[in-house]
């Protein structure tokens, strides 16, 4: 059969021998039977859900979540072969609501006709909006038809939720540099499907690196390999291919970083940098801080995220953490990378050495609970401004004490409305902050055993 909108056979063993020539190496070498398949062994391991599932051909809608390169479509490719069940694929960037419903037509007529199930497979899911997705909603409920959806942005956002509720969600991860090295092995020796009809000698410490740097992506470590081979077999004069180390840096050439700025990648490393800063880590914050700037994020949102850590989880303890937070947020933003990137880590690892205290954090954070749920506080009358006429007649001012009259710049006096009693900041004993509570504590012994205090004679 010949590859139609709606009714690919990309996945079956049958496509037309031109077509399946001119298919790059990655899709040529993707697996035809469970058995051939690498990777993603915490799904399709011994007695697994997914195994289990697919043995038994008893399908039921999934959601195939994770990055690329990693067998979503190549799992696909083999429920397409095991599966009894009619399978379409679309591609979501392609596709419509009128494919989507030409589909479902041809579903339900199949299913009422002979009582053969229907598999509609979608890559990039996350691709088709809010109305696209409903139109699956209830043959997908009533068993019309079979959801396989693929996509590498978290499904729990970006799909709706009615359709998530009506499948079961796999998450694929990378695959390890094993897997990858096994199947550029298996590219190399299968004169089929591969590129075993060439003479090549590959070297060893040439495959590694391609496992290593394509971060878990079979697609793009064949892609390499593809691009080294053929680029040698098209020279007349090329009888033995040799894929060294060279050849391998010079296929994949610089190393791509997965970062999508506004998916999980964004959240997950933005949490892991602030985490680690918070923890005391310097290497991990530096690293993921690496992770972040190699994947474009924008200096603007990795320097704030700095100064909160800042502020947050060090606070008092050093207060010259937040002042080179700051620093970091106005020079990167004035030189722009590369030397930007000097300053964040400087900052960053400044704070994740710092002693850390959340108590000014704390501090405001209860004390904001306490004004949005209690009833608000009125500022008493020694404390009101008492720079205008009417203020004085009403009283405003009148009683308030100027602290630096008083020895050692302090008088007790209320400060909070009579019957408020609360202590919202409890500094720690770290840091610059252990000062502050020694001095805290200082006051408060002078507060209660109520000692009198010497009014300065200086104007």
């Amino acid at each position: 059969m010949h590859t139609n909108k709606g009714d690919k056979t990309l996945f079956s063993g049958s496509e037309d021998a031109n077509m399946a020539s001119a298919a790059p190496l990655a899709v040529r070498m993707r697996p035809k039977k469970l058995d051939e398949f690498l990777g993603q062994r915490h799904l399709l391991g011994p007695d697994k859900l997914l195994t289990r599932i697919l043995e038994a051909d008893k399908l039921t809608s999934l959601i195939f979540y994770g990055p690329p390169g990693v067998g979503k479509t190549s799992l696909a490719t083999v429920i397409a072969n095991h599966t009894k069940a009619r399978f379409h694929y679309l591609s979501a960037p392609a596709a419509g609501v009128k494919d989507i419903r030409q589909i479902i037509t041809a579903a339900r007529d199949r299913l009422g006709a002979s009582g053969a199930r229907t598999v509609l497979f979608i890559d990039d899911i996350h691709r088709f909006n809010r109305a696209q997705q409903d139109v699956l909603l209830d043959d997908v409920e009533a068993g019309v038809l079979i959801l396989i959806g693929a996509t590498t942005e978290n499904p729990y956002f970006s799909v709706n939720s009615p359709l998530i509720s009506r499948s079961t969600v796999f998450h694929f991860e990378p695959l390890s540099q094993q897997d990858i090295l096994q199947l550029l092995k298996t590219a190399i020796d299968d004169a089929e499907r591969g590129l075993g009809k060439y003479d090549i000698q590959a070297d060893e410490k040439a495959l590694k690196f391609l496992a290593g740097l394509c971060d878990g992506d079979a697609r793009r470590a064949l892609t390499a390999l593809e691009v080294g081979v053929l680029s040698q077999a098209a020279r007349k004069d090329s009888r033995k291919i040799k894929f060294n180390l060279e050849v391998a840096k010079e296929s994949i050439q610089e190393k791509t970083i997965i970062y999508d700025r506004t998916g999980d990648t964004h959240y997950d490393l933005a949490s892991a940098l602030q985490k680690s800063m918070r923890g005391s880590d310097p290497d991990a914050t530096v690293y993921w801080l690496a992770q972040m700037i190699a994947g474009g994020e924008d200096t603007r949102f990795i320097a704030r995220r700095i100064a909160v850590c800042a502020a947050e989880d060090v606070g008092n303890a050093d207060p010259m953490a937040t002042v080179l937070a700051a620093a970091a947020v106005q020079i990167s933003e004035f030189v722009g990378l590369p030397e930007a990137q000097l300053a964040l880590a400087q900052a960053a690892i400044y704070v994740a050495c710092a002693p850390k205290s959340n108590a000014a954090a704390s501090a405001i954070w209860k004390a904001m609970a306490d004004v949005k749920s209690q009833p608000t506080k009125r500022v008493p009358k020694h404390l009101k401004d008492s720079h205008y006429p009417a203020a004085k007649k009403a009283g405003f001012g009148i009683d308030y004490k100027y602290p630096h009259d008083f020895e050692d710049g302090f008088v007790p006096q209320q400060y909070l409305p009579a019957g408020t009693e609360k202590e919202y900041y409890q500094p720690k004993a770290v840091g610059c902050e252990k000062d502050m509570k020694r001095y805290l504590q200082k006051l408060q012994t002078l507060i209660q055993n109520s000692k009198p205090v010497r009014q300065s004679t200086e104007e």
